[in-house]
């Protein structure tokens, strides 16, 4: 066993887990030391495969403001963000995303030399700046190179972190598995920043990447924290099918149109005004009812979905602005979008809700922080809009990376629990590692995704969401902790059965929120309980582990400017 001594923690290193750490470093002016725990290297963490863009206001003298973005957010949110935080959020968005021009992020361009903008669904301005459609790989290796310069910041690169270590309400560090190795490691520290990304791999087609397995949220959840509005889970409209990869959003923002059978338009009959660049909930439930409705395209395997067609748009433009999404198109699906038109449908692509945090990203337990799609500020309510999570990623690396600098440097260290790291050794070593049970993880694991697209997919009812929570405890009952590779070395069989657990925890918490959440809100859509009932749901579910399972508790929104209305696109 390793024991490692860090000023400050950062878990993850996706956009919001680089930002924190920049942040910190920049704050102590390298004071600090800085240790980075990712479960993968450090560039392959899921945000590279973010496409479309970053939304923040950079024209104003051009008819865009910040009460315009932050009214968008909120409306997009079907007002469950809390506005405080969304009004805070827009006016930092900016100065993030030209703090990235300076360390030299390329920003594709207007034809005078500054940052190109372009729509993207429910903003009422073209406000999403982006870099054609490989922004979020480029905003990674631009904080990645920044980080370089740092002799303070060490990433220990395929960490797989197992524990939050706390005692008495405070922070004091994590454990893990050097996955290189098979041993057992201990990072001490003063301050912790969670960014481990969301939970997509609860659902069978999804944008995320295989390592999207919630991780964080259960180091969270069984730390005694508590998980904010994890009903609310976003399917973006565009998933290719059948593999569920990402289509992004500028593909309609650049004039992609969705198509049904008939090759109709049919975002007219659901969203008029916005049409295609609609909030992503509204989209998405478009599709279904055309689906369901008979009126679906299929795909070569007679899946039925729906068409998005970019051929009007030509070749040339397509290799301008989305030229990663005809190679994907051709070499995943043998479909040239110049051509024809691609199969698309909802897939699971964004929690919405998270780890619980204050206005400055502060978890309850004091030391730790949250930021990025793990976090729940609440910016996003029941429905984030495209663009913003890039955003509020950098936004909230940079808020909780200068609160985590000012804690760390005002504070000495103590020693982790050395019970708690004893007990977690056996807990994976003696546990884990040497589990009995004949049941296959992996079997486990597309039973859990298969329940979760039946059960609580774009349109929910009690009955379906009901099945589904009870198959998912039916698999947390079965002997799961099946590792039949022993060895100690990049041992993948351990990883996938310990990521199981997050995932079976993740689908819990989802279900358990969902079916009491009697009403239809943003991306929960109940067809038994179609309207949104602002007198009894108004309110924020947190979703605490109790000795039963999860317990519910509600919190109520921050209001300020905006009062909930009807929306209508």
């Amino acid at each position: 066993m390793e024991r490692l001594d860090y000023d400050v923690v950062v878990i993850g290193s996706g956009l919001a887990g680089l930002r924190a750490a920049l942040e910190v470093s920049r704050q102590s002016r390298s004071r600090l030391h800085v240790g980075i725990v990712t479960k993968v290297q450090a560039m392959r963490s899921h945000s590279v495969a973010a496409e479309g863009g970053s939304a923040a206001v950079l024209y104003p003298q051009e008819g865009d403001s910040f009460e315009a973005h932050a009214r968008d957010t909120v409306k997009g949110s079907d007002f469950l963000a809390d506005q405080d935080a969304v009004e805070r959020f827009v006016r930092l968005a900016p100065e993030e995303l030209r703090f990235l021009e300076r360390l030299g992020m390329p920003w594709s361009r207007r034809a005078d030399g500054r940052i190109a903008q372009r729509p993207f669904g429910g903003h009422a301005f073209p406000r999403t700046a982006f870099a054609a459609d490989k922004v979020g790989f480029l905003e990674m290796q631009t904080l990645y190179g920044a980080l370089q310069a740092f002799p303070n910041v060490t990433i220990h690169h395929e960490w797989f972190a197992t524990s939050i270590l706390h005692d008495e309400g405070t922070f004091h560090g994590v454990t893990g598995i050097d996955l290189k190795t098979g041993a057992f490691e201990v990072v001490q520290a003063k301050a912790g920043i969670l960014a481990t990304g969301g939970a997509g791999r609860i659902f069978g087609f999804t944008t995320h990447g295989l390592h999207s397995t919630a991780d964080g949220l259960l180091l969270a959840y069984q730390a005694g924290l508590p998980l904010k509005d994890m009903e609310f889970i976003q399917f973006h409209p565009t998933g290719l099918v059948p593999r569920g990869i990402l289509i992004t959003e500028a593909a309609r923002g650049e004039g992609g149109w969705l198509v049904n059978s008939d090759g109709e338009r049919f975002m007219r009959a659901y969203a008029p005004t916005l049409m295609e660049l609609a909030p992503r909930d509204v989209v998405s439930r478009a599709e279904m009812q055309e689906i369901h409705a008979g009126r679906g395209i299929e795909d070569p395997d007679g899946t039925a979905c729906v068409g998005l067609d970019l051929r009007h748009l030509g070749e040339e433009r397509l290799l301008e602005r989305l030229p990663q999404i005809r190679e994907v198109a051709i070499k995943f699906l043998g479909v040239d979008p110049a051509q024809e038109v691609l199969p698309v449908m909802p897939a699971a692509h964004f929690v919405m809700g998270g780890v619980h945090t204050d206005l400055r990203g502060a978890t309850p337990l004091r030391g730790l922080w949250a930021a990025g799609e793990a976090a729940s500020v609440s910016v996003h309510g029941a429905n984030r809009l495209g663009s913003n999570s890039t955003s509020i990623c950098l936004v909230y690396g940079r808020i909780t990376g200068a609160e985590a600098a000012a804690y760390a440097m005002g504070r000495q260290g103590d020693g982790a629990p050395r019970y708690q790291v004893s007990r977690e050794e056996a807990r994976i070593f003696d546990g884990v590692l040497r589990g009995g049970g004949d049941v296959s993880p992996y079997d486990v694991r597309d039973r859990l995704q298969c329940a979760m697209d039946a059960g609580a997919y774009v349109f929910r009812t009690g009955e379906g969401l009901g099945a589904a929570l009870q198959e998912i405890r039916a698999l947390q009952a079965q002997a799961y902790h099946n590792v039949v590779d022993r060895e100690k070395e990049y041992n993948t069989n351990l990883t996938h059965v310990l990521e199981l657990e997050s995932l079976l925890t993740a689908a819990e918490t989802v279900l358990v929120s969902a079916i009491a959440r009697t009403e239809s809100r943003g991306a929960h859509a109940r067809l038994d309980f179609p309207g949104r009932d602002d007198a009894t749901w108004l309110r924020h579910t947190l979703v605490y582990r109790g000795e039963d399972g999860p317990t519910l508790a509600y919190l109520p929104v921050t209001i300020t400017t905006y009062p909930p209305t009807e929306r209508r696109y």
